[in-house]
């Protein structure tokens, strides 16, 4: 493995650990290329990215982490002796992209694991691709025709449409992402999706 990439593996081993230090339960959402590798899309991933949907989790969790040795890296990263950042996105938060509603409402997140302290799901597939489209780098895009491969028939192309416009309109850059919805459309096509 590279060790500038974790696996599913490296990553559940790390969560254990955390688990092992808490004192109480905390909900840690998959998202970005992180969901990617536990959805088995990905081997591995170079960012690790969880939400945090109950901020008073997140607050108890980053403490949890200064105790553990971990340094606040970012906005939203945590790092200990050069390693991993752990990005840690507190609410419906997803890097600056406002999702429309916890991830932990029904059809939020599906189940991946549970630890001792911690449970682990990963975001849904609309938010996940959604949230990659606002940043829409050339990653984001094959990770986000690696999902629709990955899951094509149980994605509704018109519900992300819609999923899209609606989390856009509350954004302040709401032109740009909604160009970045064109693109991919027209990548879609491209690749015999739509």
């Amino acid at each position: 493995m590279d060790k500038y990439r974790i696996d599913k593996e490296g990553l559940f081993a790390a969560l254990a650990g955390w688990s092992a230090f808490l004192k109480r339960r905390v909900n840690l959402i998959a998202c970005g290329g992180t969901a990617m590798t536990l959805l088995g899309i990905k081997e591995s991933t170079k960012d690790i990215d969880f939400i945090v949907p109950e901020v008073g989790e997140y607050k108890y969790l980053s403490g949890k982490l200064a105790e553990l040795g971990y340094v606040q890296a970012t906005k939203y990263g945590w790092n200990r002796d050069g390693g991993f950042i752990f990005d840690l996105y507190p609410g419906n938060k997803v890097y600056e992209t406002a999702l429309l509603a916890s991830p932990l409402e029904p059809g939020g997140n599906t189940p991946l694991r549970e630890f001792a302290r911690i449970y682990v799901g990963i975001l849904n597939h609309y938010d996940i691709l959604i949230t990659k489209l606002f940043r829409s780098s050339s990653v984001d895009i094959e990770d986000c025709l690696g999902l629709v491969r990955a899951v094509r028939g149980e994605l509704d192309l018109a519900k992300l449409e819609a999923r899209f416009k609606q989390t856009a309109s509350y954004d302040v850059s709401e032109q740009k992402v909604l160009g970045h919805l064109e693109n991919f459309k027209r990548v879609l096509k491209r690749e015999r999706f739509l």
